[in-house]
């Protein structure tokens, strides 16, 4: 089996080596680079597996470094912020990330974090969660939900006639919502069911991705039920 490929963007030596070994050890192949520009660049000749950006690094900060891969590729992205409770980390979500992990940051959890996102990618092309329900209009691999239609093989869903680019942690997400119309699913299911979290996690995570989906397929498709979570309108 091939090595998955790393690209890692963090300005400081010490973080960068300790954390390019680290990886390396546990079986990832590593191109770690230093600014954002640099990442770009090795972004684009490299075509990685994943990333993982540090949001504060010179020249092109994470933030806009994710933006610009996002706008080429659905590739995985992990940001890498010093702070849980910062701003960057809503903007990094924003942008396109993920998912984050908040420095200083143990190995072993941010190996599990990137093979969890790992996982997430690779169920994503090829299956969902689970089965239609009432309320939606399955034909053959397609489920209808107004104007909106989810082809759960093919993994492609349109809005009226204009097809809909996901990224695959948004296609995630849409297969379970579409899974289960008109349940209402808590933000702790969503971590567990889309992010693969076996502990608690950011709930920011899902309210970011919530907010993206909806931009997409229609602000009124999915409704916040206060104190509980989300749902999907049948």
């Amino acid at each position: 089996m091939a090595e998955t490929h790393v690209l890692f963007v963090e300005d400081d030596d010490v973080i960068r080596e300790a954390t390019q070994l680290a990886l390396e050890r546990d079986g990832f192949a590593v191109t770690a680079m230093p600014d954002g520009l640099s990442g770009l660049e090795a972004f684009r000749a490299d075509r990685p597996d994943i990333a993982l950006l540090d949001v504060m690094v010179p020249g092109l900060d994470g933030v806009s470094l994710c933006r610009r891969i996002r706008d080429e590729s659905t590739v995985p992205v992990i940001m890498l912020s010093a702070r849980a409770d910062s701003i960057d980390v809503v903007l990094g979500l924003e942008a396109g990330a993920d998912d984050y992990v908040t420095k200083p940051f143990d190995g072993a959890v941010l190996v599990a974090r990137i093979r969890a996102v790992l996982r997430r990618f690779g169920h994503a092309s090829g299956g969902q969660p689970g089965g239609a329900e009432a309320g939606s209009e399955p034909v053959g691999g397609v489920l209808v939900f107004g104007d909106l239609e989810v082809d759960t093989e093919g993994m492609e869903v349109r809005k009226g006639s204009a097809q809909v680019a996901l990224t695959p942690t948004e296609m995630r997400l849409l297969l379970e919502f579409s899974s289960a119309p008109g349940t209402v699913l808590s933000r702790d299911k969503l971590l567990e069911r889309v992010w693969d979290y076996g502990w608690g996690g950011d709930t920011r995570v899902v309210d970011v991705h919530v907010q993206r989906l909806r931009t997409k397929i229609g602000q009124d498709r999915i409704e916040t039920v206060r104190g509980f979570g989300y749902k999907l309108k049948p």
